[in-house]
């Protein structure tokens, strides 16, 4: 009897808590909309903006009003409070969508000091260095000291620690490992699968990885691999690659179905090289990574 009532005790729970969740957002959905249509001010008008509009290919002059943290509409709005950005531009932030953050040196406050004034205002972070020292404690630092920063830091969790088994390392990640991180809000996907051989020979616990993280975005990491090793390679599951050199590589990958992330930062430039390739109808195929290391 005890058993039955604990179950609806946690069945009633369960949906009292679904049941207020849906309220707030009913509210602030309201709100929204009303804002949207200007029937009440928004929190935020810019006004006399350059809008960069990366969806239609323009550069025109609009206000822009803002509420909570969503763009509620471009127009003619009121605000609590207003900016005149009298003709600069206003453009989406930048995403950093590969990048080893450790390599960097610095912590995550300082590295969002650093980006952030020049547009970056997200990155996706590979921390498989700090990972090959301190294993999950590492990530859990990344995680934890990116709170409140103004920097948005999302989380491809590492693949390979060690990189390989020649390696001596401070830990050794499996799939159990990174069950334990995989559910966090911030974990987007599984990192760099640098052991590409192990995925083409089938080894059991690389496999188990990418079972893992089959409903999410696993990143790739293939020099020079071809043929039917790479189309093995992306058989997997493994959707982009930062490894390309020469446009030759870059277009095979491209055909069979790879996002190519372009590296021009310290470590590698191959920018001059890979833009050829690029035009307009396949550019959303093509990322700029510009502070990579690795």
């Amino acid at each position: 009897m005890l058993k039955i009532l604990s179950f609806y005790y946690h069945i009633y729970k369960k949906f009292y808590n679904l049941s207020g969740i849906c309220y707030n957002f009913l509210v602030e959905l309201t709100k929204l909309l009303k804002v949207a249509q200007g029937k009440e001010k928004a929190d935020l008008v810019l006004k006399n903006a350059k809008i960069i509009n990366v969806h239609s290919a323009e550069i025109y002059e609009a206000n822009l009003a803002i509420y909570e943290n969503k763009i509620a509409g471009l127009g003619d709005y009121q605000g609590k409070k207003s900016f005149n950005l009298k003709g600069a531009y206003l453009a989406p932030g930048l995403i950093d969508g590969h990048i080893h953050l450790e390599s960097s040196m610095v912590a995550v406050p300082e590295f969002a000091k650093a980006v952030l004034p020049l547009g970056t205002t997200s990155i996706i972070i590979d921390p498989h260095e700090i990972a090959n020292v301190l294993g999950l404690d590492g990530i859990r630092y990344l995680m934890n000291s990116s709170q409140g920063c103004f920097l948005d830091v999302f989380i491809m969790l590492p693949s390979c620690v060690p990189a390989t088994h020649l390696e001596t390392s401070g830990a050794n990640l499996k799939s159990s490992d990174l069950h334990l991180l995989i559910g966090e809000s911030k974990v987007l996907g599984l990192g760099e699968l640098m052991n590409y051989p192990g995925i083409i020979s089938g080894e059991k616990e690389v496999l188990k990885k990418i079972k893992l993280f089959e409903d999410k975005i696993i990143d790739g990491h293939a020099p020079l691999l071809k043929g039917k090793k790479l189309c093995a390679y992306i058989a997997s599951g493994v959707k982009s690659d930062h490894e390309c050199t020469k446009p030759e590589e870059a277009q095979e990958k491209l055909r069979l179905g790879m996002r190519i992330m372009i590296r021009e930062g310290s470590a590698a430039k191959n920018l001059k090289s890979l833009l050829p390739l690029v035009n307009y109808k396949n550019s959303r195929f093509f990322l700029n990574l510009l502070y990579i290391w690795g």
